[in-house]
């Protein structure tokens, strides 16, 4: 298995974190941006790490926590921004705004905010591939409330049935809403499901970028050889509330400080520097080009214009 680029992963993660916590502040600016935010600060080492060993060819399904997502798999910061702030250079052109992001230039197909509402997608996706005899596969990532969902044992239980090349990717941030875990399952490791649906599965610390790279190499890799589809549960937290709205009244401050002390980011750098590879100067010099790029994408998006009226139903099926 080849090793990834370090010194990218942790860039990538870094990114992801300054541009929603740009997100956060602009939230709770007047007239800024409409409606709520709905982040991953915490969880960026899944995004980052499932990413880095996909091919552009491969293809994501993502849900309502998608910006990571996105940046990812390589989406342009300007175009998301834009496309939160409603504008016509946005991605979908205003229309889909941060809930509702697709970018098939990278191959994000789509994402939904439907719990669950992507699984049956991510399958319809693999079986094309699959029928075609494409060489690529799909991943879908979804939280741990989506696994109690119908949609989900039935999408599995197909996929499973025809070896389809399709990586479940469940970000298990403990809570489903205000719900933890324990109060709606009483399975504990979620990746135990694909037992039942004679498939392969794994656990994975999902603060840990090079855990989630190597589990989804080799996930990729047996889809590839038609030993697909694949299970990946990765433990991980959120940091925040359900959304900028989300008050985190359910949520310990005892446990919040727990994990951040598990922040995937500090914990890529800490291994970085210590073995050379990252100075304290090249640390400093990414924070400011990354600073600069979320910076721009805010330009980008406050320069652009509205969508015009005689647009609004364009591109609209739905």
């Amino acid at each position: 298995m080849e090793k990834p680029d370090r010194v990218k992963l942790l860039e990538t993660m870094l990114l992801i974190r300054r541009f929603e916590e740009k997100l956060e502040d602009l939230s709770k600016e007047q007239g800024k941006l409409h409606g709520m935010m709905i982040v991953c600060t915490g969880q960026e080492a899944v995004a980052a790490g499932v990413s880095a060993a996909l091919e552009p060819q491969d293809v994501i399904i993502s849900n309502h926590r998608s910006h990571g997502h996105l940046i990812a798999k390589g989406a342009e910061p300007d175009l998301i921004m834009a496309e939160i702030y409603g504008k016509r250079t946005g991605y979908n052109k205003g229309k889909s705004g941060t809930l509702h992001i697709a970018a098939p230039e990278v191959n994000a197909l789509c994402t939904t905010t439907v719990v669950g509402g992507g699984i049956p997608i991510a399958v319809g996706t693999a079986f094309a591939a699959q029928y075609e005899q494409k060489d690529f596969v799909t991943v879908c990532y979804f939280g741990n409330g989506a696994t109690d969902e119908g949609s989900f044992h039935e999408a599995l239980n197909l996929a499973a049935l025809w070896s389809l090349p399709v990586i479940f990717v469940c970000e298990n941030n403990v809570y489903s809403g205000a719900q933890r875990q324990e109060e709606h399952t009483r399975v504990k490791d979620l990746a135990h499901r694909a037992v039942a649906y004679g498939m392969a599965s794994e656990v994975v610390d999902g603060n840990d970028v090079l855990k989630v790279y190597e589990a989804t190499a080799r996930a990729r890799a047996k889809c590839l050889a038609g030993e697909g589809p694949i299970l990946i549960e990765c433990k991980t937290y959120r940091w925040g509330g359900h959304s900028t709205t989300d008050q985190q009244v359910y949520q310990p401050k005892e446990e919040i400080e727990q994990w951040k002390q598990r922040c995937p980011i500090e914990k890529l750098k800490k291994e970085l520097l210590a073995a050379g590879i990252l100075s304290e100067t090249a640390w400093q010099q990414m924070n400011t080009k990354v600073n600069q790029l979320v910076d721009k994408s805010v330009q980008f998006a406050e320069e652009s214009p509205w969508p015009d009226v005689t647009e609004a139903l364009e591109d609209v099926f739905a």
